[in-house]
């Protein structure tokens, strides 16, 4: 049993402010990002979040974060960057969010969001803002699964002065490339990179215009630019071609002879040297930072100087075997492959959700199952408690259970003014939560839970899954649906899973979230345990409601479509005995009472609040077909896309209803043949084991169908 959907991880990529994402302009941490967006399983359900002006973004599914209210010299740009990403993935409830470079935008977003992080360090954890101090990396592991490196070289930095034990948390995941085929190569050398002192433009440029005048029949071309210039190269061969996006780069790397990659500072991995290599070019590197990481086959300057480096282009040229060979060997041994470092990252992304733990492994789960337990009520409800019948159905497929009554507990833990405490309620959910630790929250009818009490449990467990049921009306012809659907919309974005009794479609428009489920209320063999179609009842037809299950008898004043409905009804079937509750001031009846009245009629008519909607059906239709009562729904319901004609009646309308109340009332074999041909059906499609079953594997993303 997989323990988190991880085929539908929802993922939230978020990129440095100003990180540019087009083809244009794209940089390291961009190209980084979207080359294993493209290859990774994940991509349907991953997001990349940043700020870039241009259109031309690199791949699909990048969200630009709208930033112009940010000009004014008086904002922080990154702090209003960090409020929008907020604002824009909080509502998005993704399983992981992924940073890049940028710490500060960590520690905003965990304050804010509570799920699951990875930090991604594309340069030296040292010179950046909230990395700097000891204090500040050790936040960062603690607020992250993973922290992933670009190369050994950036993790080693990172850990400076800490304690190496706590390395078992990170990754070296590099900048990689794909293979590639052979092209045809020119006399070029090539630098790629910022034009400036640091990434030794000065050493390349004293050493290029010696050999270019020493060999006649080579040229040079620099790519890149720099805003503060004095480093100039003066050469008939040689070419400033200034900045030019990544495809053209990488075009001019496929027929160049030689790359020169001379940095003086610490690269944090050295991309240029990378896909130089791969392209078969004979590479030159210095040794600082990350770049002896990049390739196996490349000249190493030990001495970053004019001489050193003029010395080793001239062998390059001359030693046509040397060069040629050091060309192959690069293209054919790429060290860094963009389809194994992808598996890598998805693996690691795994790893956060365990597919398994030791309860789901013995295929048990602790579920803290949430209801109404109807204390206050003295149990009146125990017949007609969804939340019971999945105690029930969970019990009975070896789960663990822990009952929390949160309607019963704030009743019986008012505060010294007799107001009910929520505040006690929440402490309480949290401490018993703590003690249990379950696998599974499963939830019913409340309002009782505390988002940020919600946040706080997942925080103690996050590999938690939590899921919410309703069993009452969505549909919009009821103004009650309307209140019911505010209760629900409460929590669908908070929860990994909302189950209701009507067709999840009906409510497309009216509910934020996705992750809806139909249900179908069950039956329970300890509970629906009578054969009314065995045994001889006095009346014919038996239908019962209510103004709300929580109040024991009718508001006065109070009428719904019902009432007009079973009016007109009662005047078409004269000679029937029926035997109506909560109608014509005949108060609704409970508990026992209702199991004795209800075995006393042959027939049981299923009507529900509402116009018929699409499965909706109230839990009376449990207590009817489950006890062995011929059972009368309209066919708008749709239930015959569960039963047939041989186990539920289906009715047109009011004239066709009464006609076939009539027509089985008069014929006892038929209908005692249908009604137990009904029971036989809904227990073997919907018991409570089965639904109980059905909610697991939702929950816990195992492929499963309701019937």
């Amino acid at each position: 049993m997989i323990s988190k959907r991880i085929q539908n991880l929802k993922i939230a990529t978020v990129l440095p402010y100003k990180e540019n994402y087009s083809s244009e302009k794209a940089s390291a941490a961009s190209l980084w990002v979207a080359e294993f967006f493209k290859n990774s399983k994940f991509k349907k359900n991953n997001f990349i979040y940043g700020y870039t002006k241009s259109k031309n973004f690199l791949t699909k599914n990048y969200v630009n974060i709208n930033l112009k209210s940010i000009n004014s010299k008086f904002k922080s740009s990154t702090n209003e960057y960090s409020l929008k990403l907020i604002r824009e993935i909080n509502i998005k409830n993704y399983d992981l969010i992924e940073i890049h470079n940028r710490p500060l935008t960590l520690f905003s977003l965990v304050k804010k969001i509570n799920t699951n992080y990875i930090f991604y360090f594309h340069n030296d954890p040292l010179s950046m803002k909230g990395s700097k101090k000891i204090s500040e990396r050790l936040d960062i592991l603690r607020m992250t699964e993973k922290v992933v490196f670009v190369s050994e070289w950036v993790r080693k930095r990172f850990f400076l002065d800490l304690d190496k034990k706590l390395i078992t948390k990170t990754e070296v995941i590099y900048p990689s490339v794909n293979f590639q085929r052979y092209c045809k190569k020119e006399k070029i050398i090539t630098f790629v990179g910022r034009l400036n002192y640091s990434k030794g433009y000065d050493i390349f440029g004293k050493s290029i215009v010696k050999i270019l005048d020493e060999f006649s029949n080579w040229k040079a071309l620099s790519i890149g630019d720099e805003d503060r210039r004095n480093i100039y190269i003066k050469h008939i061969r040689h070419k400033e071609l200034g900045f030019l996006n990544h495809k053209k780069t990488l075009n001019i790397l496929n027929k160049s002879e030689i790359a020169v990659v001379p940095s003086r500072w610490d690269e944090p991995f050295g991309r240029t040297s990378l896909e130089a290599s791969s392209r078969g070019c004979a590479t030159i590197i210095s040794n600082k930072g990350g770049l002896i990481e990049t390739t196996d086959h490349a000249v190493i300057l030990h001495k970053i100087d004019e001489l050193n480096l003029y010395q080793n282009l001239k062998k390059l040229i001359k030693n046509h075997k040397f060069r040629k060979n050091l060309q192959k060997l690069g293209r054919i041994n790429v060290k860094h492959s963009i389809s194994k470092n992808t598996k890598t990252i998805d693996q690691l992304r795994e790893s956060i959700f365990p597919r398994y733990n030791f309860n789901i492994l013995k295929n048990k789960l602790k579920i803290l199952n949430l209801y109404n337990q109807g204390q206050k009520l003295n149990h009146r409800l125990y017949n007609i408690s969804l939340g019971k019948k999945f105690t029930n159905g969970f019990l009975r497929n070896n789960h663990d259970v822990l009952e929390i009554s949160d309607r019963d507990f704030i009743k019986n833990n008012k505060s010294f003014n007799l107001f009910p405490n929520r505040d006690n309620f929440q402490r309480y959910l949290i401490e018993s939560f703590k003690n249990y630790n379950p696998d599974l929250l499963f939830f019913g009818h409340t309002r009782n839970i505390d988002l940020d009490t919600i946040d706080q449990i997942k925080s103690h467990n996050k590999n938690l899954i939590i899921s919410q049921w309703n069993e009452d009306p969505v549909m919009p012809s009821l103004d009650y649906s309307k209140q019911n659907i505010s209760n629900i919309n409460l929590y669908s974005n908070f929860v990994d899973h909302n189950f209701i009794t009507t067709h999840p479609s009906i409510i497309k428009n009216k509910i934020i979230s996705d992750n809806f489920h139909f249900f179908f209320v069950p039956v329970d063999k300890n509970i629906e345990c009578f054969n009314v179609f065995n045994m001889n009842p006095k009346n014919d037809l038996f239908y019962a409601m209510s103004h709300g299950v929580n109040r024991a008898v009718l508001k006065s004043g109070i009428e719904d479509n019902r009432v007009e409905f079973l009016d007109k009804l009662i005047k078409k079937i004269p000679n029937i005995k029926y035997d109506f509750y909560g109608f014509s001031n005949k108060q609704p009846i409970w508990g026992n009472d209702f199991n004795n009245q209800l075995i006393n009629s042959k027939m049981g008519l299923n009507l529900s609040r509402g116009k018929p909607t699409k499965y909706y059906s109230s839990n009376r239709i449990a207590s009817i077909m489950g006890n062995g009562l011929l059972t009368f729904i309209d066919e708008k319901v749709h239930m015959r896309d569960f039963f047939t004609k041989k186990e539920i009646i289906f009715y047109k309308d009011i004239n066709d209803l009464s006609d076939k109340i009539k027509f089985y009332s008069k014929n006892d074999l038929l209908r005692k043949k249908i009604a137990k041909n009904g029971k036989k059906k809904y227990f073997k499609l919907f018991n409570e084991t089965k639904i109980s079953k059905y909610f697991v594997d939702i929950s816990i993303g195992n492929k499963t169908s309701l019937f």
